[in-house]
């Protein structure tokens, strides 16, 4: 290739690059502006709610103190006025949190497409690069040498030559690099997005618990001083509210029924152990307790094929429990307890589902046997007993709230005991019908049965 054609296409490739990166400037620097402009409003809202929470922390100082007090109905209205002022400033800071979380979320994808433009423009290069490179690599360095006119064009040559390559593999090495950091952003603003789900889901929680009180309060101040008969009634009320929900039957699948003040209990020591909080553990039950209950319990009559019939219509099934995963685990787990496995009831398949459904599922936390043999030594450790039974209630709470630990399940997170519950139920991801369902069910357990024996 003559030299000045070499060259000709040596000024175009360095004039496409250098107008390249002046028109890619423009949006760096647009960019630019608006996250300083996101980080100072960051360091404003972030100001704010730092006052926010030191006036919570003495609102919750001052309720400590009142509820120190000799019961009374004037210290019961200075709780709930209390408690109202300290939800309200709660609400405030949550508010916060949520516009300053939006502002970062803003900010993550910013940086994720100047990123992203950043690789866009590197890629072109590279590819001017390595078309360039393939021009010169077509001809051998001594093909080079013979057609330049002089030993010094020649020179020049093998230095562009060589420039070029290095210019490839700097171009590879930035475009890995950048690509890293926008994967590492884009992992950032997922968390963000989870934490700003969980914050207005706690934000819910906060207004519920204003709109209770409120009612409490007005039906207090309702009662004039000389009412003390009206007071105590009140009060009578609520402790026979607590007594119901204490004797409140939990039913569980294929076991005999437990009273709430029981299972709750379950829920509280295993929370103690896992992390999962007992209100979740308790949807969890409540929810696997349910399921399948139209279609009946089943027997497993072949422990060959896992065949089995159910106990209630008498209708065969071909998959009650799948063969080459469960029957031998389900053989071992029942002899060990005592239990007959042709007279112990399991779940029955989903019917509407055929034949790739199995069931199988075993007590109040419908653990399939095979789940169940990998989880048993940690219950066994965390109840302190030998032999732990998927039957026995207060196992099968220890054994879910374990379980949901490994999902990611523990702590408050809304996001994440919704994607625990999702994996429980073995449909995975971030939501699902289930995993609502649940999610709908801790709410309620914990406003209308936990809370409740709480005040």
């Amino acid at each position: 290739m003559n030299r000045y054609i070499l060259y000709f296409f040596s000024l175009i490739f360095i004039i496409s690059i250098t107008f390249g990166n002046i028109i890619y400037q423009v949006p760096i620097v647009n960019a630019t502006q608006e996250l300083e402009n996101a980080q100072a409003d960051r360091v404003r809202l972030e100001s704010e709610l730092s006052g926010l929470e030191q006036e919570i922390a003495q609102k919750q100082k001052e309720l400590s103190s009142q509820k120190g007090q000799s019961v009374s109905l004037s210290r019961d209205i200075s709780i709930l006025t209390t408690q109202i002022k300290k939800a309200k400033l709660d609400i405030q800071a949550k508010g916060l949190t949520i516009k300053k979380l939006g502002g970062e979320i803003a900010e993550k994808d910013k940086k994720i497409n100047i990123l992203v433009t950043r690789i866009d423009n590197i890629k072109e290069s590279l590819a001017q690069l390595i078309r360039k490179d393939r021009e010169m690599d077509s001809k051998s360095i001594l093909a080079l040498i013979l057609s330049a006119d002089t030993i010094s064009d020649s020179y020049g040559d093998i230095n562009t030559f060589s420039s070029i390559k290095k210019n490839i593999k700097e171009s590879v090495i930035e475009i890995n690099g950048v690509k890293q950091m926008t994967e590492e952003e884009k992992i950032a603003l997922e968390q963000k997005k989870n934490k700003e789900t969980d914050t207005k889901m706690q934000l819910e929680s906060v207004k519920r618990e204003v709109e209770v009180n409120e009612k409490d309060k007005q039906q207090l101040l309702s009662i004039s001083k000389d009412k003390e008969k009206a007071y105590q009634k009140l009060l009578d009320d609520k402790a026979k509210r607590r007594a119901e929900i204490l004797s409140m039957l939990f039913n569980l699948r294929d076991v005999s029924a437990i009273p709430f003040e029981k299972a709750l209990e379950y829920a509280n020591n295993a929370s103690k152990i896992s992390g999962v909080t007992p209100a979740f553990i308790l949807a969890i039950i409540t929810q696997e307790s349910n399921l399948g209950t139209d279609q009946g319990s089943c027997y497993v009559t072949n422990m060959d094929t896992g065949s089995g019939i159910s106990s209630k219509s008498g209708k065969a099934f071909e998959n009650v429990m799948k063969p080459n995963r469960d029957i031998k685990p389900f053989f071992e787990i029942t002899t060990s307890v005592g239990r007959d496995p042709y007279k112990t009831l399991v779940s029955c398949p989903i019917a509407s589902a055929g034949k790739s459904s199995w069931g199988g599922a075993m007590g109040p936390a419908q653990f399939i046997p095979s789940t169940w043999q990998g989880i048993k030594n940690r219950v066994a450790i965390a109840l302190g007993i030998n032999t732990p039974d998927p039957w026995y209630a207060k196992d099968a709470f220890m054994a879910s709230s374990l379980f949901l630990k490994d999902l990611g399940g523990a702590g408050n997170s809304y996001t994440s005991q919704i994607k625990a519950a999702c994996k429980y139920y073995g449909s995975g991801g971030s939501n699902c019908s289930y995993g609502r369902q649940v999610m709908a069910r801790v709410t309620k357990i914990q406003t209308t049965m936990i809370d409740p024996l709480q005040n």
